[in-house]
């Protein structure tokens, strides 16, 4: 019996790992892998673990190709993350983004780094603006930054272990780097006066093919000579693809998981604002798309329970006058110079509760955020990743955009489905959301609910 072709995917998020197995013929998933990723906290800073996903991947995609016919292997990974080659070795380790070691620089690369106007990328803290990992690695670590050779963005890395090709690409260049210009589509004055264009290597456009698995990972991995490595993608830009190839613009697509990311596809860039710490994404087609996140999977994971939650407890909290006000994570957002505190009788809620209340905090802010990105001409919202199964969240941003439909993609991660359908000769047409989600009746109007929360909100800005 003959193998199904298929195209493997190794999705690399901030907190997760997966790597899935796509039929070829339909995008039917087939086989799904996953395990948390993780940090080692070593000397001289905190490294992201290269070689322990290396080893996961390789065990597991030999393991697959003992089942099917694998034809592609295609790579989408967070962002703020780069790898510094001197020849086929890392010069240096790969710096954990969330790791503050680069504030201690910050004054010397501020002075180095370009406008807003520039770039679109607002300056962010810890190791978010790639430019300033770089910076600081450079100066830290002058001995060893001087044998670097080549700078690869995080899926573009592995796209070289399995390839041995070198190429750079837009989604990771322009995800708030500060190294992307991204109204020009070209590198920003960062690059030259750093003396680092010469380290990045030709820019090859999204989903080509980098060509075949190197011949003796092919024969330690079981894979065909002729299975294509493609150049992977950023992965919340993953989670556009598909709206943006069937032109469901204007629409706004959440992108969530560790970050909640609000792409307002077809929105103006001029609504972008620095101070509210909102950004332009470079999309799988080379488009600056207005932008602006939370780490909302994190706060919610600070917020909530291991209980379930449903509209009672919904209406627990509004009955009792809770509110959680930003921010819990201290990383990114709109309020991200706050430090989160809930208001209210917080002693009378139990754990049912607290997990409705995680999902009524980040509906808000994703309200908030959506107000803020999306201009005049608004369309659909559509809900991919992990929030997309949260009912509570759906329904609340339902009720708080009742001029626009929110639906929620299936996918539950967003981003895998997203990487294949951006391979250059993918032919696949998939089928998009069209049911609105179900609206859960409550007591008090989320509306009116989110109006004395936003009060709150707006007299902690102004003080």
């Amino acid at each position: 019996m003959s193998k199904i072709n298929v195209i493997v995917v190794l999705d690399i998020g901030k907190t997760n790992l997966k790597i899935c197995a796509l039929a070829l013929n339909n995008a039917r998933q087939l086989a799904v892998l996953k395990r948390p990723n993780g940090v080692l906290l070593q000397t001289p800073y905190p490294q992201l673990d290269i070689e322990g996903i290396w080893q996961w991947y390789c065990e597991n995609l030999k393991n697959l190709a003992q089942q099917y016919a694998i034809k592609k292997l295609a790579f989408t990974t967070h962002g703020a993350t780069a790898v510094c080659l001197s020849g086929n070795e890392m010069a240096l380790g790969v710096l954990d983004y969330e790791s503050d070691v680069c504030s201690g620089a910050d004054l010397q690369y501020n002075l180095q780094r370009p406008s807003y106007a520039q770039s679109l990328s607002p300056a962010l803290g810890v190791g978010l603006n790639l430019g300033r990992q770089l910076h600081w690695q450079q100066q830290q670590f002058s001995e060893q930054f001087s044998t670097v050779d080549c700078i690869l963005l995080y899926p573009q890395y592995w796209g070289w272990r399995m390839s041995g090709i070198k190429v750079s690409e837009v989604t990771s260049l322009g995800c708030h780097t500060d190294l992307w210009n991204p109204q020009q589509n070209r590198f920003s004055s960062l690059v030259d006066n750093m003396g680092w264009r010469k380290l990045f290597p030709p820019l090859l456009p999204t989903g080509q093919s980098l060509g075949p698995v190197l011949p003796a990972l092919a024969a330690q991995l079981g894979l065909s000579a002729d299975c294509q490595v493609i150049n992977g993608i950023h992965d919340s830009n993953a989670s556009l693809v598909p709206y943006i190839k069937q032109k469901q613009l204007p629409c706004t697509v959440i992108s969530t998981g560790t970050w909640v990311v609000i792409a307002a596809i077809g929105a103006p860039l001029n609504t972008l604002q620095e101070q509210q710490d909102m950004l332009a994404n470079v999309n799988a087609f080379g488009e600056a798309v207005p932008c602006i996140r939370f780490m909302g999977g994190r706060e919610w994971q600070t917020l909530s329970t291991e209980q379930s939650a449903g509209p009672i407890d919904l209406n627990a909290i509004m009955q009792l006058g809770i509110h959680a006000l930003p921010c819990f994570a201290d990383q990114g957002g709109p309020f991200k110079q706050f430090k989160g505190k809930i208001l209210g009788p917080t002693e009378q809620l139990n754990d049912s509760q607290c997990s409705a209340l995680a999902s009524l905090y980040c509906a808000f802010v994703t309200h908030y955020c959506l107000d803020l990105v999306q201009g005049e001409q608004r369309g659909n919202i559509y809900i991919e990743g992990s929030f997309a199964g949260n009912d509570l969240y759906l329904s609340l941003l339902q009720q708080l955009n009742p001029q626009q439909k929110v639906l929620a993609s299936e996918d539950s991660t967003g981003t895998t489905l997203g990487t294949a359908l951006s391979v250059s000769d993918c032919t696949w047409q998939v089928k998009l959301p069209s049911a609105a989600v179900p609206v859960m009746q409550l007591d008090t109007d989320p509306l009116e609910y989110y109006q004395s929360w936003l009060s709150l909100v707006l007299t902690r800005l102004r003080s």
